[in-house]
């Protein structure tokens, strides 16, 4: 539904176009019923945008980009790589902090390199099942929107059509009428023209019965 509701008493099929003149005469009184902020404030019709809020980590990534800082930080991947076991020499006792750390830090790393390959698997039986069925729902998306499109374009082709068939069935109609107005306008000028001077001659004869009564 359209903010603002309009209705154009056009006939563009049968006026002529306006001249150079009138288009602006016609844009300087639009200009002169704009308000002198129009270009940079929005219609009051139009609701104002709704306020954005953002975690910090997002803020914080918009300033960084706005800013064009480098991206820095981020998943520290060394902690699923392979960790080299503790050395020491063949006097030294082992040490039992370092070793747990290491094991934790293995821990983590196979449970990293498992579920990767689960993951592998499962993308390379399925992945291309729902990429397919993925791509299929886009197309038939794309489809009905073109579809969509085409009828209001059909749409808006057919009442042009129409408005032109209608427009170019009252042209003779409309033209007679125009004449006749401008005949009736010349008619009334005329009438004016002559009354006026009807007007001006009992005024002359009252003048001149005046100065005859003064002598």
């Amino acid at each position: 539904m359209p903010l603002i509701t309009e209705a154009h008493d056009s006939l563009p099929y049968v006026d002529a176009p306006p001249s150079a003149s009138a288009r602006q005469n016609a844009q300087q009184l639009i200009n002169a019923e704009l308000a002198p902020e129009h270009s940079s404030s929005l219609h009051p019709s139009i609701p104002a945008a709704p306020e954005f809020k953002f975690t910090p980590l997002i803020q914080q990534e918009l300033e960084r980009k706005a800013n064009g800082t480098p991206l820095t930080g981020g998943i520290d991947l060394t902690r699923y790589e392979a960790p080299e076991p503790p050395t020491r020499t063949d006097t030294e006792p082992p040490n039992l902090p370092e070793w747990r750390q290491t094991l934790q830090s293995a821990y983590t790393s196979s449970s990293h390199l498992t579920k990767r390959h689960e993951n592998l698997s499962l993308l390379e039986e399925h992945g291309k099942n729902a990429w397919l069925i993925g791509n299929a729902q886009l197309e038939e998306t794309l489809r009905g929107i073109e579809k969509e499109l085409a009828e209001t374009k059909a749409a808006a082709e057919e009442v042009n059509r129409q408005r032109k068939i209608a427009q170019d069935a009252s042209y003779g109609e409309l033209t007679n009428l125009e004449a006749t107005w401008k005949r009736g306008i010349a008619a009334v000028l005329d009438v004016e023209l002559a009354s006026e001077g009807v007007r001006m001659q009992i005024l002359e004869q009252r003048r001149l019965a005046a100065q005859q009564q003064a002598r």
